[in-house]
């Protein structure tokens, strides 16, 4: 297919299909003598992957360096995506039937509770939240929240991000250099929002399995994740002491 052919077909811009050539994103596997990009299935299947990744909020650079990964696997990636689309999607009917309350309500049909008009804004709550206050104190809980507000929507971006990474790596040995390197960026990621020895990172790790809330929450992004964060987790807190 021709690039204009393509275009049409994706509705992505001619102009947006010859900056990512430019960038080494999606290359063409043909381009004539006269200059004409050709795309082949392949080369559509990796735009496809691409768009899914830009609907969830990933920067150009990011998928980039996923699609170019050793690791990569595509019907993983599709996967993954799928999950994290439906949650995107769950915030979203959330975020509806409040808006259609707020109508009804502006209407007079019903009343509202505050609570009730911010229902689907708290996208970034966190479930653990009350236990951690129960184990750690208020203090240590509002200070990582502070942090991690600072960050605001870049973190939770970044946290997806290294959650896919580690997804992608789920079936190799978790003491293995590239495990190893995303475990450590993972234990960057966390002390950027948090203060954790190795000790306490290895902990953390275990909680991941030993508390099912936690592992159904991470296993979103492939099963097995958790299990293989806290093996990964324990070798890096065990080569650091």
């Amino acid at each position: 297919m021709k690039v204009k052919e393509v275009a049409a077909l994706s509705g992505v811009s001619v102009r947006t299909l010859h900056h990512y050539d430019d960038i080494g994103l999606l290359v063409p596997d043909t381009v004539t003598e006269a200059g004409y990009r050709v795309y082949s299935d392949e080369n559509v299947a990796t735009l496809q992957q691409i768009l899914f990744f830009r609907e969830l909020g990933f920067p150009l650079k990011k998928i980039s360096e996923l699609l170019s990964s050793p690791s990569f696997n595509r019907k993983e990636a599709f996967e993954l995506q799928r999950e994290m689309l439906i949650v995107k999607r769950t915030q979203l009917d959330r975020m509806i039937e409040t808006l259609d309350k707020t109508v009804q309500s502006e209407r007079g049909e019903i009343t509202m509770t505050n609570e009730e008009k911010f229902k689907g804004f708290d996208f970034g709550a966190n479930p653990f939240e009350q236990e951690a206050r129960d184990r750690w104190g208020n203090a240590v809980v509002d200070r990582t929240n502070e942090k991690f507000s600072t960050f605001g929507k870049d973190a939770q971006e970044e946290m997806n991000e290294i959650y896919f990474k580690l997804a992608a790596l789920r079936d190799k040995d978790p003491a293995s250099e590239e495990a190893q390197k995303a475990i450590g960026e993972w234990y960057t990621f966390l002390n950027k929002i948090g203060d954790y020895s190795l000790e306490a990172f290895a902990g953390l790790g275990e909680m991941y399995v030993a508390d099912e809330r936690f592992m159904t929450n991470i296993d979103k992004f492939g099963e097995g994740l958790a299990v293989f964060m806290r093996d990964a987790m324990k070798v890096y807190a065990e080569k650091g002491e």
